[in-house]
């Protein structure tokens, strides 16, 4: 699939292998009275394979490491402030819009769905993924501080959406108890900020062994144990592992190149996991093109799942507006700016793999669907259209050229 997009189609990689994954689900659907042998076959393949095991307990991590090792601390600390708020206040904003639209939607339609499942979905959907990020950005010419602020959001909202859907989660399956504040804040401390700890102690011992040695093979070995050993170390003692991985990873990429690796080792760790991202960037892609087969859907499900695309666009801008205000206090933040923040937050396979966690009582068939439609558009035609929106504002004669040296690449632009 990967062959056929760089010699058909010639789109972004993940994007292309995605079309095609889609189309063949399409084009098998259709042809299963023809070939049910072929159907059902795929079918059952795509079907065994737990997405989000496959997801959240293996790719994602080998990618948030392969993409954070790239990041600049100085970077994330000029942009700590948006960071910060866009990764946990926008998260919670968008969480309640979503599920208050949804909630509407699903009134009027006069299907039976309670607020607290509307809100599941909201929790669910309204991180953006960093995989799908990463691989956007990699290429479209953004300014280092636009492109730190989607980056790096996109690296540790991760946390606290799992906080919020699980304590979402605990709350519909334990209907007698209370939602405390308190407990949900203890939890985020100890998923977040102890997964944020392990992976900087993961990262410092790590430096200590590669400054210790002079080879490049068991250098990079060195940097694989981190990313699987981390993960499951973090599962073990109840951590958030993808914060894990981003806090060795940022800490490996920046003082371990720096300080405990000669230029052939970063040479060769540069481009081994740069080999790995585009691997599992292309399986994760395809798998979820391919998931299309398995999912369920009625008629009401179509309207649901564009209504909603809608619906999460709307949640985003507002999220992003709302703390751009706090922003405003320390830094201009124009509101064009807002616009393409709200445009660059792509979802993907991690809102995937948490809506197929779901059990059928909590309206899995219609929730998948939605996520899909959410996720296909997303990476898709916001995807797509990045590239161009920035070369949009590059020949814009007449373009604030203050809006344009925020949005674009100095070198770029």
């Amino acid at each position: 699939m990967a062959y056929l997009n760089q010699r058909l189609l010639k789109l972004p990689n993940n994007i292309g292998v995605m079309i095609i994954a889609v189309v063949v689900s399409i084009a098998l659907t259709l042809t299963s009275k023809s070939f049910p042998e072929i159907f059902k076959g795929t079918r059952a393949l795509i079907d065994s394979v737990d997405f989000s095991n496959v997801v959240i307990g293996a790719i994602l991590n080998f990618l948030l490491f392969a993409g954070t090792i790239r990041i600049r601390i100085a970077d994330l600390k000029q942009q700590q402030l948006p960071v910060l708020l866009f990764s946990t206040l926008s998260v919670i904003i968008s969480t309640f819009i979503i599920g208050a639209l949804v909630y509407l939607l699903t009134q009027v339609l006069q299907l039976n769905i309670s607020f607290l499942q509307c809100l599941l979905f909201g929790s669910l959907i309204s991180p953006t993924d960093p995989v799908s990020v990463l691989s956007v950005l990699k290429d479209a010419g953004l300014s280092k501080s636009l492109e730190t602020k989607i980056a790096g959001e996109s690296l540790f909202n991760d946390g606290v959406a799992l906080v919020i859907f699980f304590s979402i989660l605990h709350a519909i399956h334990n209907p007698e108890e209370s939602i405390r504040m308190n407990d949900i804040l203890t939890v985020f401390a100890r998923e977040a900020l102890g997964g944020l700890a392990l992976g900087m102690l993961l990262g410092f011992i790590a430096i200590k062994a590669l400054k210790s040695i002079n080879d490049h093979n068991i250098e990079v070995m060195i940097t694989l144990a981190v990313v699987m050993g981390g993960y499951s170390l973090a599962r073990y003692i109840h951590l958030s592992g993808p914060l894990t991985t981003v806090a060795a990873g940022i800490f490996i990429g920046n003082y371990g190149k720096q300080y405990a690796m000669s230029d052939v080792s970063k040479d060769y760790l540069d481009k081994f996991w740069e080999l790995i991202e585009e691997i599992l960037n292309v399986i994760l892609f395809v798998l979820i093109g391919f998931e299309l087969l398995v999912i369920k859907h009625n008629e009401h499900y179509w309207l649901i799942g564009i209504v909603t695309v809608l619906i999460v666009l709307v949640a985003r801008f507002i999220s992003l507006w709302l703390p751009s205000f706090i922003i405003n206090l320390k830094e201009k933040m124009n509101h064009q700016v807002v616009l393409f923040l709200t445009w660059g937050g792509l979802r993907g396979g991690i809102s995937i793999a948490l809506a197929l966690t779901l059990s059928r009582g909590l309206h899995k068939d219609l929730f998948l669907f939605a996520t899909y439609c959410v996720v296909l558009f997303s990476v898709v035609v916001q995807g797509l259209s990045i590239e161009k929106i920035i070369n949009y504002y590059k020949k814009r004669k007449d373009t604030n050229q203050e809006l344009v040296n925020e949005l674009i690449d100095d070198g770029a632009a």
